[in-house]
C-alpha cells in the first residue's frame, strides 16, 4: 500500500508522468503538441489548476502547477486520460500509453525549490542531450519569459473530441502564471534566477557532450524519430518517490517539511485504524483526499502545511 499524501488547496507541485516502456509516443510533432496543450488547458481550467511550467518530452511530461482547489487527483485523471485516448488514435496504438507507475507528485515547499524545479523542467531537453538550448526544443514547452505573462493556445484536435459537445470549445488558451507565492513585483527577479539555472544546465550539457565526444540529437531528428521506438539509454532505477523538495542546502526547511509529512501520516493511520474498527466518527487530518471523496469521512478543520 502506498503512503498517504496530503492534498491541500494552494500547494504547488512538480508533476512527472512517463510513457509505457519509454516509447517515443509523445514525439514532438504538431498533432501531439496540439493535443497536449488543448487537453491541458481544458483540464486545468475545469479543476482550478494554475500552470507555471511545462515540457513535453518524447517519453514523459514535466509540469509545475498549483492546485488551487485541492483537486489534483481529479485533474491528473482527466488530463492523462484525454492525452492517452488522443495518443492512441494519433499513433494507432493498442494498449496502455502511460507507465504503470503512479505520477510523481513533488510538493515544492520553498521558493528555492520552485526556482530549481521550474528550471529543471524547462532545461529537460538539454539535460537529456537532445538540443543545445532549451528554446530549441520543438515540443510543447514554456519559455522563461512566458512565466507570468505568456499563454499557450491550441485549436480543438480533429480526433476524438466531439465538436458538438459544448465541453470542447473550438480553441483553448492556457495562461502561464506565476506561482501564487511570487508577487508581481518579484516576477523579474524570479525569472532571472530560473534563467540563470537553465543556462547552467545548458553549459553542463555542452561540457558533457564535449567530454564524451557526442553531438546533440537536434530538433529535426527528434521530430523524425519513430514513435514506436523506445529509448535505449540507461536509466537508473527509480527507488525513491519523493514527497517534497525544498531546494539545495535548505536543511531547516527539510526538517520542517519532513515533520509535516510524518505528522500527517501518523494522524491519517490512527484515524484509518479507528475507521476500520467501525468508528465512523473518526476524524481524519486536513489533506485527506481518497477517504473524504470516496467514503465521506470527517476531516479536521485545523490547518496543516501541504506536503
Amino acid at each position: 500500500m502506498s503512503q498517504p499524501r496530503a492534498i491541500v488547496p494552494g500547494a504547488t507541485y512538480l508533476l512527472t508522468r512517463r510513457v509505457l516502456r519509454r516509447h517515443f509516443l509523445l514525439r514532438p510533432d504538431p498533432a501531439i503538441t496540439r493535443l497536449i496543450i488543448y487537453t491541458l488547458a481544458a483540464s486545468a481550467d475545469h479543476h482550478g489548476i494554475l500552470v507555471h511550467a511545462l515540457c513535453v518530452m518524447s517519453t514523459h511530461i514535466h509540469l509545475v502547477v498549483t492546485d488551487t482547489r485541492g483537486q489534483l487527483p481529479c485533474f491528473l485523471q482527466q488530463f492523462h486520460r484525454l492525452v492517452a485516448l488522443g495518443t492512441k488514435v494519433l499513433r494507432a496504438w493498442e494498449g496502455p500509453v502511460w507507465d504503470h507507475g503512479a505520477t510523481s507528485e513533488v510538493h515544492l515547499a520553498t521558493r528555492d525549490a520552485l526556482v530549481e524545479k521550474i528550471a529543471y523542467t524547462l532545461a529537460n531537453p538539454v539535460i537529456a542531450g537532445l538540443v543545445e538550448h532549451a528554446r530549441e526544443w520543438p515540443g510543447a514547452k514554456v519559455l522563461v519569459d512566458e512565466i507570468g505573462s505568456g499563454a499557450l493556445r491550441a485549436e480543438r484536435p480533429e480526433i476524438y473530441f466531439n465538436p458538438n459537445n459544448p465541453q470542447w470549445p473550438e480553441d483553448a488558451t492556457l495562461p502561464i502564471t506565476l506561482p501564487p507565492s511570487v508577487q508581481a513585483s518579484d516576477a523579474d527577479e524570479f525569472r532571472r534566477k530560473i534563467a540563470h539555472i537553465v543556462e547552467q544546465h545548458e553549459g553542463q550539457a555542452r561540457a558533457t557532450a564535449q567530454r564524451k565526444k557526442r553531438d546533440f540529437l537536434g530538433a529535426a531528428r527528434a521530430c523524425a524519430i519513430s514513435p514506436y521506438e523506445r529509448a535505449t539509454s540507461i536509466e537508473p532505477l527509480r527507488e525513491l518517490n519523493p514527497t517534497f523538495a525544498v531546494g539545495r542546502g535548505r536543511t531547516d526547511a527539510q526538517e520542517t517539511a519532513t515533520a509535516a509529512v510524518r505528522a500527517f501520516r501518523t494522524a491519517y493511520r490512527q484515524s484509518l485504524e479507528r475507521w476500520r474498527a467501525g468508528v465512523r466518527s473518526a476524524v481524519f487530518p486536513v489533506g485527506t483526499w481518497w477517504m473524504r471523496v470516496f467514503h465521506g469521512v470527517a476531516v479536521n478543520d485545523g490547518e496543516l502545511a501541504a506536503a
